[in-house]
């Protein structure tokens, strides 16, 4: 089958061309990475693209939507941005509207977030006694998007064989890729 014309290939493939072979999928991977610790830069955000996992924004953004995020701290937050924050005993973060700003005196900022298809403000989804975010919970704010491109990680994240079958099958190609 295809696995035994695969493993024919690698045999035929010289040790130079498995060596080329290699370090140009090195190349890729560390130009992505690259590319990556570039736009955390720019965007000021520890993840400048995330993908909408839930139904809790809609119909602002769908389950798939890609968005594209910054995350200046001089920039003052407001009543209706939408933002992405992580809270605490949780590793996905989350994507909801801000839907009340308390501003002190001193500059300090707290301020309570909602998802738009929700019927109840977000108090119970931050760390128990919390009931109210700070900048510092805030990965980023939406500034732009892209609808339905990050449901190919949807489903890896909900299918995890689909994932390596996936990733399998790019790596067997950027390795039997030949030159043209």
């Amino acid at each position: 089958g295809a696995a035994m014309d695969l493993f024919g290939d690698l045999r035929r493939m010289n040790k130079r061309q498995l060596y080329y072979q290699v370090l140009n999928f090195s190349m890729i991977v560390s130009s992505a990475l690259m590319i990556w610790k570039g736009l955390i830069v720019v965007t000021g955000s520890e993840s400048p693209i995330v993908v909408v996992l839930s139904g809790s924004m809609e119909p602002a953004f769908h389950r798939g939507d890609l968005l594209f995020l910054t995350n200046f701290h001089d920039d003052p937050i407001r009543a209706g941005e939408i933002v992405v924050f992580k809270v605490e005993g949780r590793d996905i973060p989350i994507v909801h509207r801000v839907i009340k700003v308390h501003e002190k005196g001193n500059g300090n900022i707290k301020f309570l977030t909602k998802g738009d298809n929700n019927e109840v403000d977000d108090r119970g989804l931050y760390k128990e006694g919390q009931n109210w975010l700070e900048k510092k919970d805030v990965v980023g704010r939406a500034r732009g998007f892209l609808p339905y491109v990050g449901m190919v990680t949807i489903i890896m994240n909900d299918y995890p064989k689909f994932k390596y079958a996936l990733l399998a099958v790019m790596g067997a190609y950027v390795l039997l890729k030949r030159e043209s």
